[in-house]
């Protein structure tokens, strides 16, 4: 199809580029553009930061890697020359300043420029740091038509669209690598609906797929006609490139109907982006398989239910760990997840290793009461044994700490805290229960596991226990989950104070003890495994507290 002056086609590449790979990067928009080509399409679209992958951190101000990202795309220019132009995501450094700028190929050369102008400095973003702001800018053109393109952050602002429609721009097209939170599907599309109401423009919303440490960016890139109508819905997490057809039948441009991919609600989202972060993860680091400890408790069950879905039942090792507290229960709970999933399954007591530890500390210890001490090395023997086999089969070692555990150091530093990545690390206790039951009740294609139940049910109902002394229970030590888990949500992710856990029905003394606990545990997050990010105040990025801390809240 060939551009008439009231048609034109625009190929969206919502794809899964690589941080650091920019050859693997410039391949595949080389393979979007022939796509577009061969469509008749006027431009083919990447996403933000498209040929260095996103989220790059300071990796993008070292001069050798940008001037190589930039010499990338000038290649690239010259390959694409025949045929669409193509828009590209790229660092751009010129009278010594950096910036986040989205690049317009055609004819062989970079034939305009968009400069990002409001940087995002907030949650994982540190873009004030990293990148100069570029100026308010005017559209591009292609062929006859003028584009405007605010690069993510700008499109969550009136006025870079309002300057591009006063300056001409005729529709919108927003690249963006936007990562996942719960429930950001509905931020995004409330923004963009405002960007099309204000301007009276079409709006087409690109954003990228895939996993970059705990960030996972879920595409969903959308369309919207004039007043928010929206015109079309690309799938969620999934590679997709997609031909998107305006048309101005004399008074502006109109979206052509196209395809709504269903959005699936926050548990199906959840889980999928702990799989992907997980998967993307291994490909990304050239991990091909993982082990874990598996304990019969319900964290452990999660994960390797999340790490088949991700990687198949050949690829993941589980391994049960058991001491003389270990019982017949988990035993068999822990064996059965692992025959359901098909998994590799190792059984290696710790007995004998606790008791040559135990009689190597005895002289130190003499005269001192047995307690978390003894406890403690329990789990870390278990980290030993686990780093060990991690070692020598060369497979990356999962940790199963949940949010819960994380948040008040309901772990143990070089022990089952031991580990690469942690899939579950942004998921409250009372969440990881539910997402159990969930994944029993729900198969999709994308995962590689079995259908059915996988995670029995004695599993998710029983009490949960560390297992490291007599009849010992979680809630030994911590107030019950579903208080926990609230009063959690308060202090960390809402920033809440101690008056507002009062004011919310919960007792003084056990809020206080939960703040205390969250800031004494700040060491052990600061050298934890990465983590899928599910919420805006996941630990890492998103929540950065100092270690040495006395200030505790006098509310």
């Amino acid at each position: 199809m060939s551009f008439t002056g009231d048609r034109f086609r625009v190929t969206l590449a919502q794809l899964n580029p690589t941080v650091g790979d920019l050859d693997g990067n410039a391949a595949k928009a080389r393979a979007a553009w022939e796509q577009g080509r061969e469509a008749g399409a006027n431009l083919v679209a990447l996403p933000e930061m498209f040929i260095t992958g996103y989220n790059t951190q300071d990796l993008v101000m070292k001069p050798a890697f940008h001037r190589a990202a930039m010499a990338a795309v000038e290649a690239l220019a010259v390959e694409v020359a025949e045929g669409p132009a193509l828009a590209i995501g790229c660092p751009w450094a010129e009278d010594g300043k950096l910036f986040n700028a989205y690049l317009i190929l055609k004819d062989g050369n970079i034939a305009s420029k968009v400069l990002k102008h409001h940087l995002p400095n907030e949650t994982v973003f540190d873009e004030v740091r990293i990148f100069d702001a570029g100026p308010l800018g005017g559209p591009y053109s292609v062929g006859n038509t003028r584009i405007g393109s605010p690069i993510c952050e700008d499109g969550w602002h009136e006025d870079v669209a309002e300057t591009l429609e006063e300056t001409g721009a005729e529709f919108l097209l927003i690249p963006n690598g936007s990562p996942y939170f719960r429930n950001k599907m509905e931020v995004r599309q409330n923004h963009m609906v405002a960007r099309c109401i204000e301007t009276g423009l079409p709006v087409i919303y690109l954003n990228m797929v895939g996993g970059q440490d705990d960030q996972v960016f879920d595409g969903g890139s959308f369309a919207l006609n004039p007043g928010g109508a929206l015109a079309l819905q690309m799938p969620v997490f999934d590679e997709c490139v997609t031909h998107v057809d305006l048309e101005n039948p004399g008074d502006g441009w109109r979206i052509v109907e196209g395809e709504k991919a269903p959005i699936p609600d926050e548990w199906e989202q959840d889980y999928h982006t702990m799989v992907l972060s997980l998967r993307d993860y291994m490909r990304k680091t050239g991990f091909k398989k993982v082990l874990l400890g598996l304990s019969g408790g319900v964290d452990s069950a999660i994960v390797a239910t999340i790490a088949v879905d991700a990687l198949g039942a050949e690829n993941v090792r589980c391994v049960m760990l058991p001491s003389e507290y270990t019982s017949q229960e988990s035993l068999e709970d822990a064996e059965a997840v692992a025959e359901a999933l098909g998994v590799h399954y190792d059984y290696v007591p710790i007995s004998e290793g606790r008791a040559a530890i135990t009689n190597t500390l005895a002289p130190l210890f003499a005269g001192l009461d047995e307690g978390l001490t003894e406890e403690n090395i329990q789990s870390r023997l278990r980290g030993l044994l686990l780093m060990a086999m991690s070692n020598k089969f060369g497979e990356i070692l999962l940790t199963t700490g949940n949010k819960s555990e994380v948040a008040v150091g309901y772990a143990t530093i070089y022990g089952d805290m031991n580990g690469g990545y942690n899939p579950i690390k942004d998921l409250y206790k009372t969440r990881v229960f539910e997402t159990c039951r969930w994944r029993n009740a729900n198969h999709r294609a994308w995962m590689m596991g079995p259908d059915g139940e996988v995670i029995r049910p004695n599993v998710i109902d029983k009490p949960p226990s560390a297992e490291l002394r007599e009849d010992q229970k979680d809630s030994d030590s911590l107030p019950d989950y579903p208080e926990l888990d609230a009063i959690l949500d308060i202090l960390v992710d809402q920033e809440g104070a101690i008056a507002d856990c009062v004011e919310a029905g919960f007792d003084r003394d056990v809020a206080k003890r939960v703040e205390h606990l969250l800031y004494i545990s700040e060491y052990k997050r600061f050298q934890s495994a990465p983590g899928a990010r599910l919420t805006p105040r996941a630990f890492w990025l998103d929540r950065r507290y100092p270690i040495a801390n006395r200030w505790r809240d006098p509310s």
